[in-house]
């Protein structure tokens, strides 16, 4: 496999994701995560069939969903396959900022046993975000045993 070739401001995979109402998701992405409009391609009934925002230094394309296109949103399929990852300056006030824009909170934020500052919310598209800054980096080895120490804590019902 050669090395990608990917486009200025873009990386080898970008994001795409289908929403329900996808105008009204844009500027819910820019309130809640601060995301910037890069662009929108409407179709002639008004949908997008493609738009792309910009968080920090990656892309994430959305549309509208569509059923003649094949497209379905978490909204119409009653799951979600994925979820997107965040990484921020600092998770404390991104995760503030997503729950008073109207995210609700799936995993609540903590210091995660393998070095970040973690937290789960839930856009009220139906798409999962988990919100996090780094800590402290770890050695394979440390978070092995970070996680293993985790696992036997939850299994005999202690706090990790």
């Amino acid at each position: 496999m050669s090395a990608p070739n990917p486009p200025a401001g873009y990386h080898s995979i970008t994001p795409s994701i289908i929403v329900r109402d996808a105008a009204s998701a844009i500027d819910f992405y820019k309130r809640a995560f601060g995301a910037e409009e890069v662009s929108r391609m409407p179709a002639p009934d008004g949908k997008l069939m493609h738009a792309e925002l910009r968080f920090g230094d990656s892309t994430l394309m959305l549309a509208d969903e569509n059923p003649e296109w094949g497209l379905k949103s978490p909204l119409s399929t009653s799951g979600n396959p994925g979820s997107l990852h965040l990484y921020v300056a600092n998770a404390d006030d991104a995760f503030a900022r997503a729950v008073e824009a109207g995210c609700t909170v799936q995993y609540p934020l903590e210091d995660t046993f393998w070095g970040d500052r973690y937290g789960k919310v839930v856009d009220p598209y139906g798409h999962e975000w988990g919100i996090a800054h780094r800590i402290r980096d770890m050695s394979p080895q440390e978070m092995k045993a970070a996680g293993e120490a985790f696992m036997t804590a939850k299994a005999q019902g202690q706090p990790a």
